[in-house]
């Protein structure tokens, strides 16, 4: 008999042999993270491919998960935030409400029951979103960090289209299918290159040591990335997906101090597979510092059973980190689905500022 997470694993293989959506490729010119026909991680990069990946199934170890955890819905959040106030909503996975500066922004948003090309196929929710879709505020922003099924899911995008009509803020390539599937306005970044969503609100699209893929044949043929929002109050950071790398200090260089960092702390076992593309608990913990943030907050677990970490593993192990980090327990959070808390003031002078203003490829 196939347990869960088995039968998780054969779906992923499924995902990657029959999606017919498989992503479009990026036709540009060369740089230190683009070919001229696939993108690829910057420095020494550990590749893993699909017999690494059979290697990790035939002898993994799986944590323990819930077969559905219940969680209580949170109260609704606030219409809006005004000014230099910052609120931060975990509604799971790496879908998060960032609200400031009167805008209300949305990172990778996952309503759905699975992820997948189809609502049948793919990893299961384990536990529900913490905020009912219908009791969101006007969107006005999504940030898409990469094209997996976990990040891009197109049914809660076309919700989304629907409802509220948000720009999306895209890596390169992402934005062509974002158009191609008629969601609305996409704007594509590059690494480093930046759009100013308001007056005083600048987005930033910075690098992350990842990978994209949709289907079968299109590895690494769109961009990922991670993003900083650029304000006077302070700077903020959705790390999306990524392994460890030299990218946290030249992020830090560019835009430290932050007000507030999004980090992911799951999908992290076995090391030796999924390093290269993940964090673990203890290393965004080594990342918050690098990264001078006053207020960090764990993403990407507890959801969705991706790899050999259990439902609570990456939580404990954080808490653990924290305990072995003088001054940090209190500064990285780790949230219930649905939970808000206001992000401290932390004012930071506008010479900060350092992503390149546009060219950005503007979609839709």
């Amino acid at each position: 008999m196939i347990d869960g997470m088995a039968a998780a694993s054969l779906t992923f293989i499924l995902i990657y042999a029959l999606d017919p959506f498989a992503g479009p490729r990026y036709r540009g010119p060369r740089s230190d993270h683009f070919d001229g026909k696939r993108f690829f991680n910057v420095g020494p990069t550990e590749e893993r491919g699909f017999r690494d990946f059979l290697r990790w199934q035939l002898h993994s170890n799986r944590g323990h998960w819930q077969e559905h955890t219940d969680a209580p819905l949170m109260p609704p959040p606030p219409r809006i935030v005004e000014g230099s106030g910052l609120r931060i909503t975990f509604i799971n996975h790496s879908t998060t409400l960032i609200q400031t500066e009167g805008l209300n922004i949305l990172t990778d948003p996952v309503w759905s029951k699975r992820v997948g090309p189809v609502s049948w196929l793919g990893p299961k929710r384990h536990r529900p979103p913490g905020i009912r879709f219908e009791d969101l505020p006007r969107i006005d922003y999504v940030l898409l960090s990469h094209n997996h099924y976990d990040h891009l899911d197109l049914p809660t995008l076309h919700r989304l289209s629907k409802a509220h009509a948000p720009l999306f803020v895209t890596p390169l390539a992402v934005g062509a299918l974002i158009e191609a599937k008629r969601l609305g306005r996409a704007i594509e970044l590059d690494w480093w290159h930046a759009h100013s969503l308001s007056s005083s609100l600048r987005i930033n699209a910075v690098p992350a040591r990842h990978f994209s893929m949709r289907g079968l044949r299109d590895r690494n043929n769109t961009l990922w990335c991670g993003y900083v929002l650029e304000a006077a109050a302070g700077n903020i950071y959705f790390a999306g997906d990524t392994g460890y790398g030299p990218h946290f200090e030249q992020i830090a260089r560019r835009f430290a101090p932050f007000r507030l960092v999004l980090l992911p702390i799951g999908a992290y076992r076995p090391a030796w597979f999924m390093s290269p593309v993940h964090i673990s608990p203890e290393q965004a913990v080594q990342a918050a510092q690098v990264l001078g943030a006053r207020t960090s907050i764990g993403i990407h677990f507890g959801t969705f059973a991706l790899a050999d970490d259990g439902e609570l593993e990456p939580v404990e192990k954080l808490r653990a980190a924290l305990q072995r980090t003088p001054g940090m327990a209190s500064r990285f959070w780790s949230l219930r689905e649905g939970e808000g808390r206001v992000v401290p003031l932390m004012p930071v002078s506008e010479d900060t500022m350092g992503g390149t203003e546009l060219p950005a490829t503007r979609r839709g």
